[in-house]
């Protein structure tokens, strides 16, 4: 793709989030992160109508073009909403279109891109998930993510699975083996950084749905490597007599 092109792409993303962006908006979007984050001011409903806006005005981009581009904007962008839009811009064509190294394209963006939990988790949960919706074989080949030193790919390595516990694929149904979800909270539970913790907790939460005696017997075997915070997470939806048994522990 020519040089000229791209950058009339970017040019035209990041000019259409700035017409939408507010001083407001972005005092509101700061508030999530308190570890600081640069905001240009607009919000998710301002970045889905980007997103939309920019796939009519060039529809016969093909999805090598829109990989491309995506890979331009997130290599040029300054603001949080700019690599929430460079994510958003796959969504179209992460299903039917790439092959199975896509995935290790992935990693890279989150061990280089990502800044914030929120840039995991929209990755994770969105763009992510599409992906492996149509490659199932490739749900736990993630897992090694855990053993990244940047700690955004820590906590994808928990956050990627959180839709696959149990999912509807087709005429199947997709179960995660409840085995690699505790080895990852193995490798993870003394990990510092409190957002991979807070991802440990959000794993554990949404397995105990379907396995809750499991996650209660994992949680009693490692009660004390187990951060007050991270426990609090992982049994949030339980009944309010389990909680207060396994706080007491």
């Amino acid at each position: 793709m020519a040089t000229d092109s791209m950058h009339a792409y970017i040019l035209y993303v990041k000019s259409a989030l700035m017409r939408r962006a507010t001083a407001e908006k972005a005092r509101a979007s700061e508030r999530y992160f308190p570890n600081g984050a640069v905001c240009l001011g607009v919000n998710a409903a301002d970045i889905k109508y980007t997103i939309n806006e920019f796939h009519q005005a060039y529809a016969d981009l093909t999805a090598n073009d829109m990989l491309a581009i995506v890979e331009a904007l997130l290599a040029d962008a300054k603001y949080n909403e700019e690599v929430l839009c460079a994510f958003g811009l796959l969504n179209k064509f992460v299903k039917r279109h790439y092959d199975d190294r896509l995935l290790d394209r992935f990693k890279y963006w989150l061990e280089h891109y990502a800044s914030n939990w929120a840039m995991v988790d929209d990755l994770c949960i969105k763009t992510i998930y599409l992906f492996l919706l149509s490659r199932p074989h490739l749900i736990e080949q993630t897992q090694h993510w855990a053993h990244s030193e940047v700690c955004w790919c820590r906590r994808a390595s928990n956050v990627v699975w959180v839709k696959f516990i149990e999912r509807k694929i087709g005429k199947e149904v997709y179960r995660l083996d409840k085995g690699l979800v505790f080895k990852n909270c193995d490798i993870l539970l003394s990990d510092p950084d409190e957002f991979v913790q807070k991802s440990i907790g959000w794993l554990l939460k949404v397995t105990a749905k379907y396995h809750q005696n499991e996650v209660i017997g994992y949680i009693q075997r490692n009660i004390t490597q187990f951060p007050r915070a991270t426990l609090r997470y992982a049994i949030e939806k339980m009944d309010i007599n389990v909680r207060q048994r396994l706080l007491s522990c």
